[in-house]
């Protein structure tokens, strides 16, 4: 049993790895390259068009955003609006369940903000450290 903050964990039982991490799913869900950015823009901006995320998450290509934004629908973490004019219109925003992980990004952001500081400090002492 770990403490992790004020709850606690227990690692299940089993062997295989992939089913001994009950995080797992999410951190594959949540944490893949541009889905931070995508809810983080729909939760801080509301409801935009793709150009409009285009513009804002800067890098990314409109292929990779089309199927990000695809998966975090199919998810439940975002919802598509199609509006039949002409021309047709799209557009996104958070879900009540994708706007469920805010508490999850504040504390991220918190441990950020108190330990990215020494993580930088430990890769320079790693990278320093003739020995490697």
């Amino acid at each position: 049993m770990r403490m992790v903050g004020k709850a606690t964990w227990t690692a299940p039982a089993a062997t295989d790895p992939e089913l001994a991490c009950p995080i797992g799913p999410v951190v594959d869900i949540v944490f893949s390259r541009w889905t931070t950015p995508i809810l983080w823009s729909l939760h801080t901006y509301g409801r935009q068009r793709f150009v409009e995320l285009e513009r804002r998450i800067a890098k990314i290509t409109p292929k990779v955003l089309t199927q990000r934004l695809r998966q975090l629908e199919r998810d439940g973490l975002i919802v598509r609006t199609y509006h039949p004019e002409v021309p047709p219109r799209v557009e996104y925003e958070i879900s009540e369940l994708g706007r469920s992980l805010a508490p999850l990004f504040a504390h991220l952001t918190e441990w950020a903000a108190d330990n990215l500081g020494k993580v930088e400090q430990a890769r320079q002492d790693y990278d320093a450290d003739p020995a490697r």
